[in-house]
């Protein structure tokens, strides 16, 4: 479904991403890990359209998309969970939601929508008029993914989820995450919980000073020594 081919990107002409490959199939999650400033939010970004890059092909569903604006590939069902959720915090939450429909043009489709949202977060039904900015961290985090499932996307991308959130809602997250891609959207997922991350993926990714450094199962990563020494803590 995701085919990323030896992309590079740079901000301000220093390299951030070094001949970065990966491939994701249609119905799974795939995790990419690694320490922090090495390359994970950039790539998902490059993905999304919001960074350019230097070099490299990004393919979803064999057509090559990277040289098309972000909201074009919104449109062919690329939707982007970012990290720190970006939420409009002075907009309700209701309006938050109708926002992440901007490129739907049917409104009974995207009333539908928000409702299948509130089925997988109740809290946003019962909250709909409430100012996202006064919500706590782990209902934000919850209306950042219901906003982006309102593109109805094929692909949801999601940089770093459990940020800033109560541990004992990090499980829901990923629970939901699991939820989602049962109803068959593809997920590719960038979580600091690496055992947790892991522990869901169907494959996944180590990525380490921009460039792809391990890959394999979720399982056969968590149980690699190197994954293990570096992220796991022994």
């Amino acid at each position: 479904m995701l085919r990323v081919e030896h992309i590079r990107v740079s901000y301000h002409r220093v390299p951030a991403l070094h001949d970065v490959s990966l491939a994701l199939d249609r119905g799974e999650i795939v995790a990419m890990v690694g320490g922090n400033g090495n390359g994970k939010s950039t790539s998902l970004r490059a993905i999304a359209g919001l960074n350019r890059l230097d070099g490299g092909r990004i393919a979803l569903a064999g057509h090559d998309i990277g040289s098309l604006p972000a909201h074009q590939r919104v449109r062919l069902g690329v939707s982007l969970v970012p990290e720190g959720r970006r939420l409009f915090p002075r907009l309700t939450v209701a309006r938050n939601l109708e926002l992440g429909a901007y490129t739907r043009q049917d409104a009974a489709e995207a009333s539908d929508t928000m409702e299948r949202v509130y089925a997988l977060f109740p809290v946003l039904k019962d909250r709909h008029r409430q100012l996202a900015g006064t919500m706590s961290g782990g209902e934000q985090q919850m209306l950042a993914i219901g906003r982006g499932l309102m593109a109805r996307p094929q692909l949801l991308l999601l940089d770093e989820p459990s940020w800033g959130i109560a541990p004992k809602l990090v499980t829901k997250i990923l629970d939901t995450i699991q939820a989602i891609n049962a109803t068959g959207v593809s997920v590719l997922l960038v979580e600091q919980n690496v055992r947790r991350a892991l522990a869901i993926a169907h494959r996944a990714y180590v990525i380490q000073t921009g460039r792809i450094v391990l890959e394999g199962s979720g399982k056969e990563l968590l149980e690699n020594d190197i994954v293990r020494k570096a992220y796991l803590g022994g």
